[in-house]
């Protein structure tokens, strides 16, 4: 574990041809019930889980535990119930009412630019979120990964999306990473991917090694998962 950030663990769910959603970004399917559950554990194992802008504003994506004996496991080792949800978002016009900041007992975090208007953060509050406006235009990733390891966040789950992973990775903020390939295929050259954004100036030579590939359901997906060791 770095100081003064969490350890980051990347998960995806992508296609054979390295899609994490269709063209219609709404949340497509891609994970087996076998990997779904695999995903319960790991998000029971950590403090918080983190998304980026598109991915809470297309799929506004709950982030809870589903197994309630992995919930009640988290209760009696004095964790909450569920992890703490964090949003990195430019404009944060989410929906007060939507599965991010209602479904599940869970805090949440929302960091934002000033380009959310005083009138969403205040509408964004009163759902009980905290929210941070962090800057004018963009957001530090390393100054967010910063504030919530100040708060007590030591394992930091990221979900998603592309620009967000490419962003941690450009900055050499991902320790671990966990890719499910499912036998589907996407296609689409506006589908997201595991890396989006505009792209890396200069080729990244990242020390990933690889811990292990196995075939993890009867539908023939495989989870592959590496350590970042320049970390």
């Amino acid at each position: 574990m770095n100081k003064n950030r969490p350890h980051v663990i990347v998960n995806v769910a992508m296609t054979i041809d390295g899609k994490l959603d269709t063209i219609e970004r709404k949340g497509a399917t891609i994970s087996s019930k076998t990997d779904k559950q695999r995903v319960d554990e790991l998000r029971a194992s950590v403090d918080a889980i983190l998304v980026g802008g598109k991915t809470l504003l297309n799929e506004d994506p709950s982030l809870t535990i589903k197994s309630p004996l992995l919930r009640a496991k988290r209760l009696e080792r004095g964790d909450e119930e569920n992890p703490i949800k964090v949003a990195v978002v430019s404009r944060a016009n989410l929906d007060p009412h939507g599965d991010f900041l209602t479904k599940g007992s869970a805090r949440c975090l929302i960091y934002t630019t000033k380009n959310t208007s005083p009138e969403q953060v205040h509408l964004l509050e009163k759902t009980g979120a905290q929210v941070f406006v962090r800057c004018e235009k963009s957001i530090d990733l390393r100054d967010v990964l910063r504030s919530l390891f100040d708060q007590g966040i030591h394992t930091l789950m990221v979900e998603g999306g592309g620009t967000l992973i490419a962003g941690l990775f450009n900055l050499n903020l991902v320790d671990e990473l966990s890719v499910y390939i499912a036998p589907k295929i996407f296609s689409g050259s506006t589908a997201p991917t595991l890396a989006d954004g505009p792209g890396f100036s200069n080729f990244q030579d990242f020390d990933l090694h690889l811990e292990s590939v196995r075939k993890i359901d009867d539908e023939g997906g495989i989870l592959i998962h590496y350590l970042n060791r320049m970390n």
